[in-house]
């Protein structure tokens, strides 16, 4: 049934992706709950991926973001079949963050394991009802923000996903930074602001992850957003992991 959905892998990417020192993107996940990968997809993919939010075709929505208090800017989610880029990254990144997700939950005393292919999970969040496809372009303008929040979409949530720059700061915009927040149990937020360029990845917790605390692990909650836009021009790609209802 997910045939119909699947567009061709891009080798490339998946290379890329298997090829990564995933040891060190797991230690930096652990500790602070995010990590970059850098150079994840080429300068030339992310031009053709941000000149193509102009393609309606590609898409099933277009997200205004000012009706509904999430900010200022614009996003569209991709409808199926993604664009290859897209699905390959989809399908590369996950098996290796399905081995993160399930150590989370077992560490968090949460039942819920991920199965080692993405289409087998997406199987079970189409049974589940949550069917419309996640991946989303994002673009803003100078001025233009995306506050502090959370990607959860239905039932089943996957605890991690991704972001890719698009555009170079410094070069196509100024401002603009991501940005990622965690809160400790009695404790006061504290932020993180993640440098990124042109073609770098971030992964990062979706909603929770484990902190080492003297009686065990302990649930801290993470949000993630953008920080105003001075100038320029924004493009960014989502890649999340599971489906919406």
């Amino acid at each position: 049934m997910l045939a119909r959905h699947a567009a061709p892998q891009d080798p490339i990417a998946a290379t890329r992706v298997d090829a990564l020192d995933w040891a060190g993107v797991r230690k930096h996940l652990d500790a602070y709950g995010y990590a970059i990968i850098p150079g994840l997809l080429g300068a030339q993919a992310c031009r053709d991926l941000a000149n193509d939010y102009g393609n309606d075709t590609l898409y099933r929505s277009r997200v205004v973001m000012a009706r509904h208090g999430f900010g200022l800017g614009e996003y569209q989610y991709f409808r199926y079949p993604l664009p290859a880029p897209v699905q390959a990254l989809r399908d590369t990144l996950y098996p290796h963050l399905a081995t993160v997700a399930n150590d989370w939950n077992a560490s968090l005393g949460i039942d819920v394991r991920y199965p080692a292919v993405h289409a087998n999970f997406l199987t079970r969040c189409h049974e589940a009802g949550q069917r419309r496809p996640t991946p989303l372009l994002l673009q803003y303008g100078a001025g233009d923000y995306n506050c502090l929040h959370q990607d959860l979409y239905g039932e089943h949530v996957f605890p991690l996903q991704a972001v890719i720059l698009l555009s170079e700061p410094g070069a196509d915009f100024s401002g603009g930074e991501f940005v990622l927040t965690e809160q400790r149990p009695r404790m006061q937020s504290r932020v993180e602001v993640v440098p990124l360029r042109q073609g770098d990845g971030v992964v990062f917790a979706v909603q929770h992850r484990p902190a080492k605390g003297t009686r065990g692990p302990y649930r801290v909650t993470m949000r993630h957003g953008v920080s105003r836009l001075l100038g320029g021009r924004r493009y960014a790609l989502g890649v999340l992991f599971h489906d919406a209802a």
